[in-house]
């Protein structure tokens, strides 16, 4: 195994800077005071472009940059900042974009500093205020610290690998700009001496049928191949989700009479075949099966104690129990926890709301029960976790499972108090409960990590209502958002449950606004391992006062991999006491207290039920039952769509010299292309013939080449199809006479 290179603190003087005001030089960034005010560089104002570049003693692989600060918080504290690296002053590239928390303690950043896994060195760092914490203040930087590699024996060779790459590029640039002007001397030529390659041999070949021989027959078959060979799965990979919502209405039980139900243990709404209305229950899917399990709830007025069994594949709800307690099971409860090892096919359950006038030192255990599927048995783990060295009675926590270490994660949650009793007189602040471990084998519980006011790295604040999920790869928990008494949380960060280690991913203030699920809204995540991805739909907020101004759902996705939130749609909806039919007939309306649960291997979510939110009916509860599926370009839409490319040029080519045969072709191998049942894809269509009525071109003439109007567009549709490719097969982006500078 290769022995990784120490790291070390880099040497580095002040090389130039945008400005500086009074006494607060440039220079003073080299030394840490944190209890000296005037120990920082001050830029003169805030008016962009303000920087301060530094110099390393020598080239380095610089890793990461650290950031002093003032011992308290202060306005001037860069909110927002990018740093920059490269070999020359002139030339540099974006290593890092983030901010900076308004506090005393210092932050590490790890700077870009590989590219194709190959590292490259710097020479000059620049750093580039954008915001500060004060509006319109002028921007502070306390102290500076670069941390990498600059060991000649590890530099030199990335030093010339990395002069030999930009080199490279340099002749694939000129090569393509060479080709697309049908300079073939100089192309060959080129080619000859430098032995580079401009792109993947089946790329070239393309090229030649296409823009060379005009043979589309063999274009299409290539693609065809390329498709089939999984080229396209990249470009899949990267394109946008559109989701489809379609509400599930299930098939009645059979063989059962309305005589054989006792009424009393019938639903409200008179149907017996499915859960009734509530808000608050609790749901866990066990993908093998493909059955989705929901418990307990709140209809409005009263707790819940029915326990059901939705087949997919029978699209079919079962009655396990109407009332679990009558069978040694959990009593009627909602804003509970449950979670499901899939793999020894038990379900778990801890945790209640209880309201106050109910609450007694009796009443207030935590009780903890086990459902075995197998054998429809309900199994007492606890009378009282807190007794057992587990967390106290709570509310809205949240609950994981790890089947393969067979351990189960809970965290956060309110914990439940008597009235009058001497621990609430003495903190009437509302408590929140830690982190929280269960060995399902030993029977026991360990306290990870308790309450805190986020002081440390390793600390972490409890919550209610937020999100937590269990990635069974990375062996992470991750959570995020949530609610502390008044105050919505933004911040998002990941445990290491094999490691004990905190990391925080995002503290939420520097979020680029609407860049990130909003908080104060009821969100609702799970999470696909193998994608490597969370998914947040973000419902209706708590708070009544903020409900009425804007209600929306949206659904967000967090790629871990590329830390970065992207939204796949939103719908924003004034609230109405009826909303339009049409919408929810598409979608769900917006909502809380409502349970999403998700297959990740047939890729479904499943919603159910919650809390409307109508002021004019506060009791009312929702029952209805929906899926989500998240949907791709697939391979199929992508073949047609680049077939229906190839045939549309080859169309517009026809067209231009025999018009009759252009107009058959149009009708009979370019219309198999097209989604006649698509109204954007029927109305480009009808569109087409008009290309038969083109006299004049906007066809440019470029410069000295010789390039006609047939192999100049032809050109274009080859770059558009290359566009689907991996980048590693495909010329490099962008244009040689695009660096030339008016």
């Amino acid at each position: 195994m290769a022995v990784v290179p120490e790291s070390g603190v880099l040497t580095f003087s002040i090389f130039k800077w945008s400005s500086y005001s009074s006494t607060y030089l440039p220079e003073n960034i080299l030394v840490d005071k944190p209890n000296d005010q005037s120990s920082r560089w001050s830029s003169e104002s805030n008016y962009p472009p303000q920087f301060l570049i530094l110099k390393l003693e020598r080239p380095a692989i610089v890793q990461s940059i650290t950031f002093g600060k003032y011992e308290k918080t202060h306005v001037c504290n860069l909110k927002k900042f990018k740093v920059f690296g490269g070999m020359s002053e002139e030339n540099m590239t974006e290593l890092l974009s983030s901010g900076l928390k308004n506090d005393y303690n210092k932050e590490t950043f790890t700077l870009k500093h590989k590219i194709d896994e190959q590292m490259f060195p710097c020479r000059f760092v620049k750093i580039v205020p954008l915001m500060s914490w004060g509006p319109s203040f002028n921007f502070s930087i306390w102290y500076i610290e670069l941390h990498g590699i600059e060991d000649p024996d590890v530099v030199q060779p990335c030093l010339n690998w990395y002069s030999k790459y930009r080199e490279q590029e340099a002749i694939r640039l000129c090569l393509k700009h060479f080709r697309q002007h049908n300079y073939t001397e100089a192309f060959e030529s080129l080619q000859k001496k430098t032995r580079i390659a401009l792109e993947h041999p089946m790329l070239t070949h393309l090229h030649d049928r296409l823009v060379l021989q005009g043979d589309f027959d063999a274009c299409e078959e290539l693609i065809d191949k390329a498709v089939g060979d999984g080229l396209f799965n990249q470009y899949i990979s990267q394109q946008e989700y559109k989701p489809r919502w379609s509400q599930i209405i299930p098939k009645c039980n059979k063989g059962t009479t309305a005589q054989e139900v006792n009424r009393d243990d019938v639903n409200s709404d008179g149907d017996d075949n499915r859960p009734g209305m509530r808000g608050g229950h609790q749901m866990v899917i066990d993908v093998q099966t493909e059955t989705v399990y929901l418990f307990g709830g709140w209809d409005g007025t009263q707790d819940l104690a029915d326990f059901w069994a939705y087949s997919v594949q029978e699209n079919q709800w079962s009655c396990i129990s109407r009332d679990t307690e009558k069978e040694s099971g959990p009593s009627a409860r909602s804003c509970h926890k449950m979670c499901i090892d899939s793999q020894r096919r038990q379900i778990y359950t801890l945790g209640r709301y209880l309201d106050s006038s109910v609450r007694n030192s009796k009443s207030l255990k935590s009780d903890f029960y086990r459902y075995d599927i197998d054998a429809n048995t309900w199994t007492l783990l606890s009378e009282d976790t807190s007794a057992d060295g587990g967390p106290k009675l709570v509310f809205d926590h949240q609950m994981c499972m790890d089947s393969e270490k067979h351990m189960i994660y809970t965290f956060g949650g309110r914990i439940l108090t008597c009235n009058g009793s001497v621990e609430d007189s003495r903190t009437s602040e509302p408590q929140f409960s830690g982190l929280y471990a269960y060995h399902c084998h030993a029977g026991t519980w360990s306290l990870l990590r308790e309450d805190s006011c986020n002081a440390g790295p390793e600390d972490v604040q409890s919550r209610i209502g937020h999100c937590m999920l269990f990635h069974t790869r990375n062996r992470c928990l991750y959570v995020f958002g949530g609610q502390r008494s008044k105050t919505y949380l933004n911040d998002f960060f990941s445990y290491d449950v094999d490691g004990d280690h905190v990391e925080i991913i995002s503290d939420g203030t520097k979020k680029d606004s609407g860049m990130v699920p909003m908080t104060g809204f009821t969100q609702r995540a799970t999470i696909d391992p193998e994608l490597n991805e969370i998914h947040v739909l973000s419902g209706l907020s708590k708070d009544k006062d903020k409900r009425e101004e804007n209600v929306r759902n949206s659904f967000w996705i967090y790629d871990i991999a590329r830390n970065n939130w992207s939204c796949v749609y939103k719908n924003d909806q004034t609230v109405k006491e009826n909303p339009s039919k049409a919408l929810q007939e598409e979608e769900p309306c917006p909502r809380f207290a409502h349970q999403l649960v998700y297959d990740e291997m047939h890729k479904v979510h499943y919603l159910f039920g919650g809390n409307p939110g109508k002021s004019c009916s506060p009791k009312m509860r929702l029952d209805d039952f929906w899926s989500l599926k998240l949907c791709r370009p697939s391979k199929e839409y992508l073949l047609r769509h680049c077939k229906y490319l190839i045939r549309k040029y080859r169309f517009e080519e026809k067209a231009q010299t025999e018009p009759l045969s252009a107009l058959k072709y149009l009708q009979n191998d370019l219309s198999l292309t097209v989604d006649h049942a698509d109204p954007e894809e029927t109305k480009k269509f009808q569109l087409l013939p008009s290309a038969l009525f083109k006299s004049s071109s906007d066809f440019i003439p470029l410069g000295f080449s010789d390039v006609d109007e047939t192999y100049a567009q032809r050109t274009q549709l080859f770059d558009t199809l290359v566009n689907f490719f991996p980048d590693n097969m495909t010329p490099p982006k962008g244009n040689l006479v695009d660096l030339i500078t008016l």
